[in-house]
């Protein structure tokens, strides 16, 4: 695993890429509309603009921009992992 520290910024821009444990599976296309309903589960309770996303079958690159006053990112992304559950 990778050692790194990530820049907390308040209103930063950040890029992400989050994979599946297993590549070879297909989970996030296949569930689409569920992963759409806990992206936007996420967004209304810690709004951050999603600037670009790409969502391929074992993994998403996502491009965030947070608000003023808010370096958080760590929270949205595990409120993600929890609605998807």
């Amino acid at each position: 695993m990778s050692r790194y520290r990530r820049l907390k910024i308040e209103g930063g821009a950040f890029f992400f890429t989050l994979a599946l444990a297993d590549r070879g599976s297909n989970l996030l296309v296949r569930h689409i509309e569920r992963l759409r309903s806990a992206y936007a589960a996420v967004e209304k309770r810690h709004p951050f603009e999603t600037v670009a996303i790409c969502i391929l079958p074992d993994h998403v690159h996502a491009l965030w921009q947070l608000p003023d006053g808010d370096a958080d990112y760590a929270s949205c992304w595990s409120l993600l992992k929890w609605f998807g559950e």
